[in-house]
């Protein structure tokens, strides 16, 4: 995985953003990245997926955003931004009794303006049901590469969602959201939908429910995604496509190139 001699621009997460997304599950972050920047990926977004379009729909996932995995170890701007020691301080403070984090995966993300061969709905789903790590201390960073209004599909989140546990997978059959298997879920309060601009991140945890509404403009959904887990988890041995047949030693921790550990200084 390359790396920009350049650094990139991420400013620190405050005190109130950390309360936040540990009540919440999840907090959003104004202007987290620079908007020069940011631009910037944005025209390398663009090129990329030009090359790629169409040669996303291979699964329910696919049929909610295109994905380009691990665009970090393709691009080096995109891998300056992930391997950011500010981004790594963030997500050490952000989870609990966690004191230096690992990547797990890069994305970049599109999804299509709705309609006959657009996307539809991202279904309401937690992140850790699929993952062969033996803890949740894990984040997910959501970076706008445009601007990006609610109505285009920004996430949404179930507040509090986070504190109720591992609640099982989706996007493995038809009709199988979170709420679909856990209708109590629609008690818990919705995050309101918000306009995000070029710059602007979420953050949420691997356990809080979230999920986006299908994009109703005339142009597509361009984000970046990096996740990160603690650098103290072990390895459980699940299968799991990115980590099968890398060698790792059960009940180990995940010491391999794949899932890098990232400087906080």
């Amino acid at each position: 995985m390359g790396i920009s001699p350049h650094p990139a621009p991420v400013r620190d997460v405050t005190e109130d953003e950390v309360a936040a997304f540990r009540s919440r599950g999840w907090a959003l972050l104004p202007g987290l990245v620079g908007a020069d920047f940011v631009a910037g990926l944005r025209d390398r977004a663009l090129d990329r997926l030009a090359e790629r379009r169409g040669a996303f729909r291979n699964s329910y996932v696919d049929q909610a955003f295109g994905q380009d995995r691990d665009i970090a170890r393709h691009d080096e701007a995109f891998a300056a931004l992930a391997l950011s020691p500010a981004l790594a301080r963030g997500a050490s403070r952000l989870l609990v009794g966690v004191d230096a984090v690992r990547l797990q995966v890069t994305n970049l993300l599109i999804k299509e303006p709705a309609g006959a061969d657009g996307h539809g709905a991202t279904v309401f789903h937690q992140d850790f049901p699929w993952m062969p790590m033996d803890r949740s201390a894990m984040l997910t960073l959501w970076l706008a590469l445009d601007d990006i209004p609610a109505d285009m599909g920004s996430l949404r989140f179930y507040e509090r969602s986070h504190l109720y546990g591992p609640l099982g997978r989706s996007f493995v059959r038809a009709d199988d959201d979170a709420l679909s298997q856990h209708p109590w879920l629609a008690d818990l309060e919705m995050s309101p939908p918000h306009d995000m601009r070029a710059g602007d991140a979420t953050v949420h945890h691997s356990l809080v429910i979230h999920g986006a509404p299908a994009n109703r403009r005339d142009r597509p959904r361009l984000s970046f995604t990096a996740t990160y887990f603690d650098a103290a988890a072990l390895y459980t041995g699940a299968p799991y496509g990115q980590t099968d047949g890398l060698g790792l030693a059960v009940n180990r921790p995940f010491e391999h190139p794949t899932f890098p550990l990232v400087p906080s200084a």
